[in-house]
């Protein structure tokens, strides 16, 4: 069905204008190294940034999650809602998990070049005012032209860096996000139509499950952040995707899976119950419509069908075949 296409679009855009700025932040805190002082914690990383960079810093490499994840959220929700029209079609807790982690895989062939622009760009001018980042050359001018420089110098292969941790997070992420989903919108509804579950309590939904879905994946989106930040000052650090989990749970001790993790939740639940609000709304909306348009003729054919015909006047005796049930 085209209509969960497109609420996945504009849904997907909500949610980035939403919460982009608690991903920088996120990005920051996972790739700084134990021992660094530049930001003590979430709270300290926002404010610092802030003042230093200007509240238009914390939105440095957004045009690439606009537009990637506008295609991203069509992707899933297309995805998922058809799969369990067309494929998975009994409303079961596993279809719910194993439609949303069909969408989770097929849309990270796009979403692992995206953030590593993203990420690249966000990791620029650390510290700088936004004047000064605004007339000193960086590497990358933005995220479209950071992932046509990865494209030159690397191939298709170097565009792709960090896919191995991206399958990783995004297949369990977006299963438990469609089954939370499916949960909190039927125990709000209470046996009734989920379509007349109220706005507050969508957003409530969407934002609770945006946080249920990072909890399962953040120390994949760590090790993920640190693979696609690697070599960027010309140093390689790791080599591969065990040998960087090995190294820094020996450096920096099995908490730094969790570093950053407090952004990260603070970001998916504005962000979410924005994704999944306008999602849930446009449906609202176009089936609301649809049955609208549908009123007029639909009653025309209930007077028409309730006008006395022949057999209702008169009957068929008993043994005409019209009288006899199928």
């Amino acid at each position: 069905m085209a209509l969960d296409f497109i609420a996945g679009c504009f849904g997907g855009a909500a949610g980035v204008v939403a919460g982009h700025p608690f991903d920088t932040v996120k990005v920051r805190l996972q790739n700084q190294e134990k021992g660094s002082s530049v930001y003590r914690g979430t709270t300290h990383c926002f404010v610092k940034m802030a003042k230093q960079e200007s509240f238009l810093g914390l939105y440095k490499g957004m045009s690439s999650p606009l537009v990637g994840q506008a295609i991203l959220n069509t992707i899933v929700f297309g995805v998922e809602g058809n799969v369990k029209r067309h494929v998975l079609t009994r409303d079961t807790a596993f279809n719910h998990l194993l439609s949303g982690g069909i969408a989770g895989f097929v849309q990270t062939f796009v979403c692992c070049p995206m953030e590593l622009c993203k990420i690249r760009v966000q990791l620029q001018g650390i510290g700088e005012s936004r004047q000064h980042y605004t007339h000193t050359q960086h590497k990358y001018k933005n995220a479209f032209d950071c992932l046509w420089k990865i494209f030159r110098s690397e191939g298709v292969r170097g565009c792709y860096r960090g896919m191995t941790m991206t399958v990783v997070r995004e297949v369990p992420s977006f299963a438990v996000y469609f089954l939370t989903y499916d949960y909190l919108m039927k125990s709000f509804a209470g046996g009734g139509s989920v379509q007349d579950v109220g706005l507050l309590k969508v957003m409530l939904a969407g934002g609770l499950t945006g946080i249920s879905a990072w909890l399962v994946s953040y120390p994949a989106d760590v090790v993920k952040t640190r693979i696609q930040t690697d070599a960027t000052n010309g140093t390689v650090r790791y080599n591969g995707n065990i040998d960087c989990i090995v190294k820094i749970y020996r450096k920096e001790g099995g908490m730094v899976f969790w570093r950053g993790l407090f952004s990260a939740l603070l970001r998916a639940f504005p962000t979410n119950a924005a994704t999944i609000s306008v999602v849930f709304l446009i449906h609202r909306l176009v089936n609301h419509y649809h049955d609208t348009k549908l009123q007029t003729p639909l009653l025309a054919a209930q007077k028409i069908s309730a006008q006395p015909t022949i057999d209702n006047i008169h009957p068929p005796p008993d043994n005409d075949p019209k009288s006899t049930a199928p």
